[in-house]
């Protein structure tokens, strides 16, 4: 019998738990976290400072600097829930370096997180100028998107306007047979109750009196909501009969039906997030969601604007959107190009047909802005590119005007590029990243952590760039 056998490798577990690691020692040189922990520092972050410059008392806080390249680097690699954060400072080795000995608590992050919400735009704009110094952004094509992300809200914890109101006779009856019964309970007992004073409201009936409570606000928030709408569609068809007038034209079909402002029986309200809307999901049904715009330069996928709104399509955010990437690159110091003579050269934006409208192509073109918007779904080889020589007539309306554009060669080039311009940035953070869903409750909260998202998105490209720089 043959007695050989293979050797290993030397393993003492006793002298490797003994050992003094460092992060420096074991993680490559150009790994994200040391990127950050040089390039953070020279950030502004004096929104983030202001906040503990008001309140001298108590124990010194943890360093501000430490705690944003913390988040910052935690939402880059994907690790958002406060209570993962602080797991990751004690058992993860890039985390480590970030924090040291001198870690966190979760809910000295969670908080953080919450407090400096507001401090997050400032913050973005910080990055965006970065990636404008380095020539990430040259504005030859902007890019403008919608993605469902869903929110932080149980489909358990929402109700309907119909069982809403049969839930609120429900309870008016119960809190009523409740408060009977507590008077009849007090006359039996009232020489039991001593100093007290007898009417205290029994656990059961207050309970019932918060729910009712709630159900009612989430009542109000519904036919608030119905109300606006009703007024939105009075002024549409106010416009569109103007319009009519203007050009002398009689409506064709049938009267509309007169305007119903109150809510629709089965509309919907979530009492854990009130603001958060159902959504179509792609091939998941309906789930409340946030719809989340960017705006994405095509150089190198830099988002230049970040907003999130609960409104369940993008009709009306293409000029929003574009205000907003206007104002961010204005704040960033990025210039917009111009010709020889100095005059600006109108930015192309390129959106998808859920942003066409006549207003938003007309409001784009007096911002600025060279909009290609489609005016439907466009298919493969669906028409030959037309001569740019070839002009529509003057008579053509907003939406020829556009469909003459986008078949131009031009026009078909810089729509073409929209899907590699913007659609793997979702894909990155949804997919690469794993960020489908928002952890923080309510619009405002929502947007500050749209922006962290996309922030983080910028500083990994910046990275992968320095990188590239590094190797050549």
């Amino acid at each position: 019998m043959d007695d050989r056998r293979k050797n290993y490798r030397a393993w003492d577990p006793e002298h490797s738990c003994q050992q003094r690691v460092s992060p420096r020692d074991i993680l490559p040189e150009d790994d994200l976290v040391f990127f950050l922990l040089d390039l953070i520092p020279q950030l502004n972050l004096s929104p983030f400072h202001q906040y503990y410059a008001r309140e001298l008392r108590g124990q010194p806080p943890f360093d501000v600097t430490m705690m944003v390249t913390l988040l910052v680097y935690a939402y880059s690699v994907g690790v958002r829930s406060s209570r993962k954060i602080a797991a990751a400072c004690e058992r993860n080795l890039a985390f480590r370096a970030i924090v040291g000995n001198d870690r966190p608590d979760f809910r000295t992050i969670s908080d953080f997180r919450k407090i400096h919400s507001a401090a997050l735009r400032p913050l973005f704009l910080e990055v965006l100028r970065l990636a404008g110094e380095l020539g990430m952004v040259t504005l030859g094509n902007l890019s403008t998107d919608g993605t469902k992300i869903g929110a932080d809200a149980s489909r358990h914890k929402a109700m309907s306007y119909e069982y809403m109101k049969k839930r609120s006779e429900q309870l008016e009856a119960e809190i009523e047979q409740l408060l009977k019964e507590a008077e009849q309970l007090d006359a039996e007992q009232d020489a039991v109750l001593g100093s007290r004073r007898g009417d205290e409201l029994p656990d059961e009936l207050k309970r019932r009196e918060e729910r009712l409570a709630k159900i009612r606000q989430a009542k109000a928030r519904l036919e608030a909501e119905a109300c606006a709408e009703a007024e939105e569609e009075q002024r549409r068809r106010d416009e569109e009969q103007a319009q009519r007038a203007a050009e002398g034209r009689k409506r064709r079909g049938k009267e509309p039906g007169p305007i119903d402002p109150t809510p629709d029986a089965k509309a919907q309200t979530n009492f854990t997030d009130p603001e958060a809307k159902i959504m179509k999901q792609s091939n998941k049904g309906f789930d409340y969601s946030y719809n989340a715009q960017a705006v994405v330069d095509a150089e190198e996928q830099i988002i230049v604007a970040a907003e999130v709104t609960n409104a369940t399509n993008d009709k009306q955010q293409a000029m929003p959107m574009a205000q907003a990437a206007l104002a961010n690159l204005k704040l960033a110091g990025i210039e917009q190009p111009k010709a020889a003579d100095g005059t600006p050269v109108p930015i192309p934006n390129t959106a998808d047909a859920g942003y066409f409208s006549e207003k938003a192509v007309e409001g784009l073109e007096q911002m600025g802005m060279d909009p290609h918007i489609a005016i439907g779904r466009q298919k493969h080889h669906e028409a030959p590119a037309l001569p740019e020589t070839a002009a529509p007539p003057a008579e053509a309306s907003a939406k020829e005007k556009m469909q003459h554009k986008l078949h131009s060669a031009t026009g078909k080039a810089l729509y073409a590029a929209r899907k590699h311009i913007i659609e793997p940035v979702f894909g990155q953070i949804k997919s690469a990243r794993g960020i489908r869903k928002f952890l923080l409750r309510g619009l405002e909260k929502v947007s500050a952590e749209w922006q962290l998202i996309c922030l983080t998105h910028n500083l990994l490209k910046i990275w992968r760039r320095a990188n590239r720089a590094a190797a050549s």
